[in-house]
């Protein structure tokens, strides 16, 4: 399994989030969407299916929200420790007062190479065991009692036509940009050839008209008439 999405939000307000390049899609905006559902003053820790393919796990202690995303469903052990993992990293690295003071996304520039880093090494199963700060102490070895829902049940139903209305929106949006950009692009260039085609041949035309004149003799060719 593999973790491709994660971050440390403050209720709605994203501190920081890191996404592996090798996926795309709208789940930064099903996560935004979702984070509006999860009560943060009340610690707990939940997963949610999303689209029969992907699992977002969530632990909430003390007001913030550490949320990943894995592409395997039914599996926890492995997303849990690393929500574990970042959550200690980042209590450790901020004060209480710093998380509550902070403005969107102010963490970013520098928790999120952290969830990169540590991202890259839960998938590739081997966490960062020798950074006393990364050891999450009793790690969990069986997870029984996470409670997992459809994430469905916590998004209303034109929530959900939304998101899908919007995804495809904007694809088809960028589709048509990138058709017409391409166009212009295109005739541009056609014109561009056309003009330095002109501009080359009005230059051979002048200067075969300069060789002539001085072989004739001048402008009135009297060398080259006969009488």
């Amino acid at each position: 399994m593999t973790i491709v999405y994660a971050l440390v939000s403050r209720g709605k307000d994203v501190l920081a989030e890191y996404t592996a390049t090798s996926v795309t899609g709208n789940f930064p905006t099903v996560t935004r969407v979702l984070l509006g559902k999860i009560p943060s003053n009340t610690d707990t820790t939940m997963a949610y299916q999303y689209d029969a393919q992907y699992m977002f796990h969530y632990i909430v202690e003390g007001g913030l929200i550490f949320l990943s995303m894995s592409d395997e469903v039914n599996k926890h052990r492995t997303p849990l420790n690393f929500l574990n993992d970042i959550k200690t990293r980042f209590r450790a690295r901020y004060t209480e007062t710093q998380c509550h003071n902070a403005f969107a996304f102010g963490m970013n520039a520098e928790f999120s190479p952290v969830l990169s880093d540590v991202m890259t090494h839960y998938n590739s199963g081997s966490p960062l065991e020798d950074d006393q700060i990364g050891l999450v102490k009793g790690q969990i070895e069986e997870v029984k009692d996470v409670v997992v829902q459809n994430i469905e049940k916590v998004l209303e139903r034109g929530e959900k036509i939304d998101l899908l209305v919007d995804k495809s929106s904007q694809l088809q949006e960028t589709s048509f940009k990138f058709e017409n950009s391409s166009r212009k692009l295109q005739r541009t260039f056609y014109w561009r050839k056309i003009k330095r085609r002109m501009l080359i041949g009005a230059g051979v035309c002048a200067a075969l008209f300069v060789v002539v004149c001085a072989a004739c003799g001048g402008l009135d060719f009297h060398r080259c008439t006969s009488d």
